[in-house]
């Protein structure tokens, strides 16, 4: 099976459930999920919904839509990279996606001075998201239709 974009046609929408985001320090984790980051309890979910899918040249796209974060709501481009195909287990796609929010845009104010005088965090945010996706399968469909 060969893979292609039609971007015309495309659309992404994702969901994280925020209590989920691991940044390999169980410490900071836990604070990431109280009020003065995520309020996790409050707003569960990070959440994206594409408006448009535009192709720019080769390999990439750029896939701007509103991404929620901490209950605000915010158009946000991501700049989307095809990362190839493969067979391995199933016809599979790779892809890469990056975009930079200021984290004070939702809602995300905290912030801490060090001993230095200096703030401890950044305003900007990376976000990367990498995606290996799947076929499915016309009887999967049709179950997940139904449901």
């Amino acid at each position: 099976m060969s893979w292609e974009i039609d971007a015309i046609h495309s659309h992404v929408s994702f969901a994280v459930r925020a209590a989920t985001i691991d940044t390999q320090n169980k410490q900071r984790d836990a604070h990431l999920r109280t009020a003065d980051f995520f309020e996790v309890d409050t707003y569960p979910a990070i959440t994206f919904k594409s408006t448009k899918v535009k192709a720019v040249s080769g390999q990439e796209y750029r896939v701007t839509g509103d991404f929620t974060m901490h209950g605000v709501t915010k158009p946000v481009t991501f700049d989307v990279e095809y990362g190839g195909q493969s067979n391995m287990g199933g016809p599979r796609v790779g892809l890469t996606a990056t975009t930079k929010i200021n984290r004070k845009d939702f809602g995300l104010s905290f912030g801490a001075i060090v001993e230095a005088g200096q703030v401890a965090l950044g305003e900007i945010v990376t976000i990367e998201i990498d995606v290996e996706a799947t076929t499915q399968s016309a009887a999967a469909q049709v179950v997940e239709t139904a449901q």
